[in-house]
């Protein structure tokens, strides 16, 4: 590593390691921006790219999702599978997900970014044909396969258009879409059962109405979200202006050069690990309640129809807590002590409500399965870490895969607690809800403190280093760039 690195920075502007942004701004002239300038070009993104984010968001947490409210609409009667047949639906759209996350990092690199958000609509569209387990379970595969791309190609796009100190609140905006996809999921399988028909079942018409919708999605998707600034839509001017401004963050903003040192730099870093700790154990409650909360409102004594209903609140407080979150950390410019009190209200309070209330006691267990919705508002700024802490494109794209593989084994392990024979209640389940929850908090404290550990030092030993004009912008991984200091 010591022996490339140094190649690197010894190579300086020849155009082969160094940001595409720098051999960009090389071939254009600069001209002064001015602080409405850059309102007025913030504005201009968030209007043109963060809907667009956002829509593949809510969708993608859509088609995943809407399982959780077929089974409640009679899913497992007309296919004929059983409650751990079910568990094991939500298990293998994960595996197949985290199988494809490092192919898709290597090959996101490579390829055109926006292009890889817009390929899912297709497996959506087919469960509605599906009549029983072999075909469900297939479908559920392949969905995984093709939703692996969508969650790092958005952190990565944030990442190479917004300041760090802008990041926490636009992954916030295009993270919402859990919250608003379990409100419309809800409305939507509520208006379904009140469809009859001898032809189609209501579940059968919500998975071909939401296939249709995500492939017109992916369609728009691939004509106006751009790879990159340098291929946007924005004048000369403005494109110089999105490059300079980003100089700040010291992570890049794109390299096609696959770089094996940044990828063993990412695995050698104590960040990764301790961040992919926090994020399986706080997945582990998130699987449960995105694969099994309308089943565990049913299980309160509720009606399919009231359950649909029910599950509104739940995406109102995810939607709330997810845009609070992100504006809290981007006005702060601290995402550490967000994901404690989100952690401690959502997991340790609502999964205690849930867990160990009287079962006759609706209010609370309502309560407690609301509360833990919060657990995923902290999510978006574990991602907002990855965007922010890590630097190298290769190394930024390697640890997108690695939160999203953690991610998934959270997911896998989450609906797995969930056994026939704990059923209606769960107890086991929700006591693991409480403790995978206690160790994230943990971790993430420990994250914390790694930062501030961090900084000082580089304070202290590089504190009087001269700045080498234009570094911002040679690849460097954060590691290697002795003026890099992590937001925490």
């Amino acid at each position: 590593m010591g022996g490339e690195k140094a190649d690197m920075e010894g190579q300086g502007l020849d155009g082969v390691d160094v940001d595409a942004a720098l051999e960009y701004l090389n071939r254009e002239s600069t001209t002064v921006m001015t602080e409405i300038d850059e309102k007025a070009l913030v504005r201009k993104l968030d209007f043109t790219i963060v809907p667009i984010m956002w829509a593949c968001y809510n969708l993608q947490y859509l088609d995943k999702t809407l399982i959780n409210y077929a089974n409640v609409m009679g899913l497992q009667e007309d296919t004929g599978i059983t409650g751990n047949q079910f568990s094991l639906l939500a298990t293998l759209f994960y595996v197949t997900y985290l199988a494809f996350e490092f192919p898709t990092g290597y090959l996101m690199q490579r390829l055109p970014t926006a292009k890889y958000l817009g390929a899912n609509g297709l497996m959506v569209t087919l469960n509605s044909a599906a009549k029983n387990w072999a075909a469900l379970a297939t479908l559920r595969a392949l969905l995984g396969c093709f939703e692996a791309a969508v969650a790092p190609a958005l952190i990565l796009v944030t990442s190479m258009w917004y300041k760090t100190s802008e990041q926490p609140a636009r992954v916030g905006f295009w993270y919402v879409g859990t919250g608003t996809g379990t409100i419309i999921g809800a409305l939507t399988s509520f208006g379904f059962q009140h469809y009859e028909s001898e032809v189609f079942t209501s579940w059968q018409i919500m998975f071909l109405l939401f296939g249709l919708i995500t492939i017109a999605v992916g369609i728009l998707t691939v004509i106006f979200l751009p790879d990159s600034r340098m291929a946007s839509r924005l004048s000369r001017e403005e494109k110089v202006w999105a490059i300079e401004r980003l100089r700040e963050n010291q992570t890049g903003i794109e390299n096609k050069h696959f770089k094996m040192y940044q990828v063993r730099d990412c695995f050698s870093d104590p960040q990764t690990w301790l961040i992919a700790l926090v994020t399986i154990t706080m997945s582990i409650p998130n699987g449960a309640v995105s694969s099994y909360q309308a089943t565990i409102i049913k299980g309160f004594g509720y009606t399919s129809k009231d359950t649909a209903l029910l599950s509104i609140p739940s995406g109102v407080l995810s939607s709330i807590s997810v845009i609070g979150a992100g504006v809290g950390a981007a006005k702060f410019n601290a995402r550490g002590p967000i994901v404690i009190v989100l952690l401690l209200a959502g997991g340790i309070l609502g999964g205690s409500l849930l867990a160990f209330s009287d079962t006759r006691n609706k209010g609370a267990l309502l309560t407690g399965n609301y509360l833990m919705n919060m657990i995923g508002a902290a999510l978006p700024l574990m991602y907002s870490y990855s965007a922010a802490n890590y630097a190298g494109h290769t190394k930024k794209v390697t640890m997108n895969a690695v939160l999203l593989v953690s991610f998934c084994l959270g997911n896998i392990i989450g609906p797995l607690t969930f056994r026939d024979r704990d059923a209606p209640q769960y107890l086991p389940a929700k006591i693991v809800v409480v403790g995978s929850t206690g160790v994230a908090l943990l971790g993430t404290a420990a994250l914390m403190a790694y930062y501030k550990y961090e900084n000082g030092r580089r304070d202290r030993v590089y504190g009087g280093m001269r700045h080498r004009q234009d570094s911002e912008f040679f690849d460097l991984t954060d590691r290697e760039n002795r003026e890099f200091r992590y937001r925490w």
